[in-house]
């Protein structure tokens, strides 16, 4: 309540407010100054407010006293309830911790004045989680309440905490949230086998690093402290087999260290760890953190292919062994406890020209064909072992041919040498400097010795004895008008057994040279020429001959082209005949083909004509056949001509095919030729043909008079 000094109760003074809230929350009677609240006030919204209040006069509205300030604080009670900011919180602790272990702590807020009495003081208890969790009250740290929890028994624990002010007592406010508790993995548990004994079975023919099974031991562990290492320890099968740790699955996996045999042992027997890679130190009392199991491996038999004596074989034999000689022998096996009988054969893919064969019963490798270290060296043969019992099963092993050298081939030139002596060498001069070669290679190295085959009265050999040879000239003054080539035979021997030895022959020139020994010429006939021909001038005559050869070749080519060509005959020559060759006939015209009087008298072929219109190349004796009768028929006549022609093998090529078409007794013109006439042309008139007509003039000339043609022919 305010009140002015100056206010004697009579109304005339009016008091007014303004401030924080002033008309709103706050309200002032203007006649007795009392402030109301118009509503219920929150501290926690505000705590206190600033009001200015002053009295005036009602009439004048003129203050009566200064304006005066003052503060309203709001007291606190006991209207709101402790908070947490998260309704659910997570933590973890890991697992066989202490007692007391911190795990998390949670705290709340009251929004009331913790100043002011005990509306804020907040307790903490646990509601549920108990016993295996506790919470301090002052604080809110929630601890472990029970030792050696255990993951591998309970894994998550859900605690409820409480928080309540008024100091925890009766009639405090309390609000709670909910904190889910994992205990977290330790290695507090070894690997354990799930068997103390483990059967794994695995053919003998399984190759090396080969996977025969898996182990694998349980840990109730997680991650890493989970994680297993798996080794052979003990056992008779260490050197024959490994374990491989499996990361991901954790498993031991057993693979093949060494080839397997059935034969030999059937049955390992390995002692078989798994270890925790991780131990924690402090759990160190519930070691020891691995366990062992056996594991027995049996072996299973398979039929195997035959094994050799040896991965490959060198044999070494000369040249020179005579055919079907043993330069070797392989060896194998059945390696199967049946011990079947083995075939062996040669891969003829590596032996090519069949120069070896083998044994098939004992593996004796022989020579078929000579040998010959000069063409071949080294043979790389690949013999091939398969049981007879079941020849799909089969062996290669590399067998190694190594031929030695024989004595077998004589030494010769090294090159061919153009050997020339100058007309004026003196006697001991130095022409040539030869060397030789030999195919064959001895173990101590090529030696040869050079020698002539016959005293030589114009030059001698000389050994250097370092398989070369010097040929010196043992006379004065040579000349090529009396001698233009000496032949030297050269004897060259070698040192090795047997010795061989062959003549090469030299062919010495005798050439004109300058002062200083330079060949000038060796040619006998370059004497002869002019001194005043040159080299162009020899080349130019040379051309001039070479052009007239040509002219005269083809000046001969063409003088025989028109040997062959048809003779021009005279106009007056005409015979009747019928020609088919393959080109074009000329008809009536063509009387250089055949006589038809042959067809008129058969007997006339006896005297066999050649054709005049073409030179024949090749004469024959016509081969004699018996004449028709006169009064054969000329279709008979020709039918019989064409059988002999087609038996005759002596027919020339340009004796071509006839072919005579018989006109038959149909033609209203009745015939036109005289094929069915005789031989004689006397009864016959052809008069007639003038009254044909132009075009028959021609046959009216040729056969009208017969007097002139019988005089012609």
């Amino acid at each position: 309540q305010l009140h002015s000094d100056q206010d004697k109760g009579d109304g005339s003074l009016k008091y007014i407010l303004s401030g924080d809230g002033a008309g709103t929350l706050f309200i002032i009677d203007e006649k007795t100054g009392d402030i109301h609240a118009t509503r219920r006030i929150d501290r926690e919204e505000k705590a206190f407010y600033t009001l200015r209040a002053q009295a005036i006069n009602r009439r004048t509205l003129r203050p009566v006293e200064p304006e005066s300030e003052f503060v309203i604080k709001i007291h606190d009670i006991n209207d709101n309830e402790p908070t947490f900011p998260e309704e659910i919180y997570t933590a973890s602790v890991p697992e066989m911790s202490v007692v007391g272990t911190s795990v998390v702590q949670v705290t709340a807020t009251d929004a009331d004045d913790p100043s002011y009495g005990n509306s804020a003081r907040i307790i903490y208890s646990i509601l549920q989680g108990q016993p295996y969790f506790s919470v301090e009250p002052e604080t809110g740290i929630i601890r472990t309440a029970l030792p050696n929890m255990n993951r591998e028994n309970r894994e998550q624990y859900q605690v409820v905490i409480q928080a309540k002010d008024m100091g925890g007592q009766m009639g405090g406010l309390s609000g709670t949230t909910t904190v889910n508790i994992t205990l977290t993995d330790v290695n507090d548990n070894p690997p354990r086998f799930p068997q103390s004994t483990i059967h794994l079975r695995i053919p003998e023919s399984s190759p090396v690093g080969t996977a025969i099974g898996s182990v694998k031991a349980t840990d109730a562990d997680t991650g890493k402290n989970a994680e297993v290492e798996y080794r052979i320890i003990d056992g008779d099968g260490t050197d024959m087999f490994d374990i491989v740790t499996q990361k991901d699955t954790q498993e031991g996996i057993i693979t093949v260290r060494k080839p397997l045999d059935y034969e030999t042992r059937r049955l390992y027997t390995l002692k078989v760890e798994a270890e925790n890679t991780y131990v924690d130190p402090r759990f160190y009392y519930l070691g020891p953190f691995k366990d062992t199991t056996i594991v027995k491996i049996s072996v299973e038999d398979v039929d195997e292919p035959p094994v050799f004596s040896r991965s490959s074989y060198l044999f070494e034999v000369h040249e020179d062994i005579e055919l079907g000689t043993i330069i070797g022998t392989v060896m194998a096996r059945d390696p199967d406890s049946a011990s079947s009988p083995i075939r062996f054969s040669l891969d003829r893919h590596t032996d090519l020209d069949r120069i070896f064969n083998i044994h098939s019963g004992n593996g004796s490798i022989y020579t078929s064909k000579p040998l010959d270290r000069e063409i071949s060296q080294w043979h790389n043969l690949s013999v091939i072992a398969a049981e007879i019992n079941n020849p799909k099963d089969t062996t290669r092993v590399p067998v190694y041919v190594r031929i030695l050298d024989v004595n077998d081939n004589a030494p010769q030139f090294a090159v061919f040498y153009d050997t020339f002596v100058c007309e004026n060498a003196r006697a001991g001069q130095l022409i040539q400097t030869i060397s030789a070669v030999d195919k064959d290679d001895p173990l101590g190295g090529q030696k040869f010795f050079f020698s002539l085959a016959a005293v030589n009265p114009n030059f001698t050999v000389q050994d250097n004895e370092d398989n070369t040879a010097r040929i010196l000239t043992r006379r004065n003054g040579f000349s090529r008008h009396e001698i233009s080539t000496y032949l030297l035979p050269v004897v060259i021997s070698d040192n090795d057994y047997p010795i061989q030895s062959s003549t090469g022959t030299l062919t010495i020139r005798v050439c004109a040279c300058d002062s200083r020994g330079n060949m000038q010429s060796c040619s006998a006939e370059a004497l002869l020429l002019p001194a005043g021909l040159s080299t162009g001038a020899l080349v130019a005559i040379l051309l001039c001959i070479i052009l007239l050869l040509v002219i005269v070749v083809l000046f001969a080519a063409l003088k025989r082209q028109r040997k062959k060509e048809p003779l021009i005959l005279s106009k007056e020559d005409i015979r009747d005949n019928i020609v088919s060759y393959n080109d074009e006939g000329g008809g009536e015209e063509d009387t250089q083909a055949f006589d038809i009087g042959t067809l008129r008298n058969p007997a006339a072929i006896e005297d066999k004509k050649l054709r005049r219109d073409i030179l024949p190349e090749t004469l024959f004796v016509p081969r004699r056949t018996p004449s028709a009768p006169d009064n054969t028929d000329v279709r008979d006549f020709i039918n019989q001509r064409l059988k002999e022609h087609d038996t005759d093998p002596s027919a020339p090529p340009y004796d071509s095919l006839a072919t005579y078409a018989y006109e038959g007794n149909d033609s209203i013109a009745e015939s036109l030729s005289s094929l069915e006439s005789g031989t004689t042309e006397g009864d016959q008139n052809y008069d007639y043909l003038r009254e044909w007509g132009p075009r028959f003039n021609k046959l009216a000339e040729m056969y009208g008079g017969g007097e002139s043609d019988k005089d012609t022919s």
